[in-house]
């Protein structure tokens, strides 16, 4: 008589109602944060032609996109600035009445209930593109740690719920959080950028943001991609600085990075899907080389079942428009 398998994993998988039942990892709307470029003027509405679906946008039209992304469940949104000029200081992202500044109040006034989490960087408002301040041809470090709490504290006094700096820039949190303590800002949370790449991934974001580097480039602050234990001691430092979530990016190229963090460290993990991950998606699709929502769900699942508690992704609308469909 024929000797057959006892161990039938596949019994699991036969009836869909249980295959559901034992799924490990599920993708809610509430996991996601979805990023808006907003701009100076009005009726503005742009497409950004390496990212189908995602728009520069005037504070008139970021009325109804942030309207349609608290509608879907999505509970958050950060936030990227285009400014009217830029200079050597990149002095529009510390000005009060800053185009992430306005956003703010927009967004807060017509979705008082949406997350509203603010990028504390420099590079989108710069003339040379960095995100520090330039001396003697590279970047000071402390002068630039003097910015990013300017920064840090006009968006808290705008209603900013998080801050997140994205710098890579040493001390940066502990800058920051005492910036913040220090002008009654303490109970304002930090997601901090702590284990940001140097990736070949950013480059429709910079198309985005127009904050492509005009010399050099940003490996002397951005981390090596080869090097996973340099990354979890920057974990480490962030957290030790106070930072109240952690970020890891890109996300699909360092899911042992997520994984690895999720495992050493216990403050929530945010990981942030990037604009190229989101571009070879988007362009495959559109040739018909894979299916869209397939695809999507599965890599945005490997992010989550990797270890991220927050995915940022450029999805985030149309996830939340399939996932809300199956209800």
């Amino acid at each position: 008589m024929p000797t057959f398998p006892q161990l039938r994993l596949r019994r699991l998988r036969e009836n869909p109602t249980l295959r559901d039942m034992v799924r490990e990892t599920y993708l809610s709307p509430r996991d996601f944060i979805f990023p808006l470029f907003v701009t100076h003027g009005r009726d503005i509405r742009d497409e950004i032609a390496p990212m189908p679906g995602i728009y520069h946008l005037s504070l008139d039209n970021l009325l109804t996109e942030v309207k349609e992304v608290a509608d879907l469940g999505i509970p958050g949104v950060i936030l990227f600035g285009l400014p009217a000029e830029k200079d050597s200081s990149g002095s529009e992202a510390y000005d009060d009445h800053g185009i992430i500044q306005e956003a703010i109040g927009v967004i807060k006034q017509a979705t008082p209930d949406l997350l509203v989490i603010t990028d504390v960087c420099l590079c989108e408002y710069t003339s040379h593109g960095h995100c520090g301040v330039i001396h003697d041809g590279g970047i000071d470090n402390d002068r630039t740690l003097e910015l990013y709490q300017r920064i840090a504290i006009s968006h808290a006094k705008a209603g900013a719920d998080v801050v997140a700096p994205s710098g890579m820039m040493d001390g940066q949190v502990k800058a920051i959080r005492g910036a913040l303590d220090h002008e009654t800002f303490q109970d304002t949370p930090i997601m901090a950028y702590a284990a940001k790449h140097a990736s070949a991934f950013y480059g429709p974001f910079r198309t985005a943001a127009n904050s492509t580097p005009q010399f050099g480039d940003r490996k002397s602050y951005q981390m090596d991609p080869a090097n996973p234990r340099m990354a979890l001691r920057e974990i480490e430092a962030d957290i030790e600085e106070g930072a109240d979530i952690i970020m890891v990016k890109p996300a699909l190229a360092y899911l042992d990075v997520i994984s690895k963090a999720r495992q050493s460290f216990a403050p929530p993990i945010a990981a942030y899907n990037v604009s190229g991950e989101y571009s070879m998606i988007k362009s495959a699709a559109a040739n018909g080389w894979l299916d869209e929502r397939s695809a999507t769900l599965e890599l945005l699942t490997g992010i989550k079942r990797a270890g991220a508690d927050i995915i940022i992704s450029y999805h985030a609308k149309d996830v939340a428009h399939w996932l809300n469909s199956r209800r």
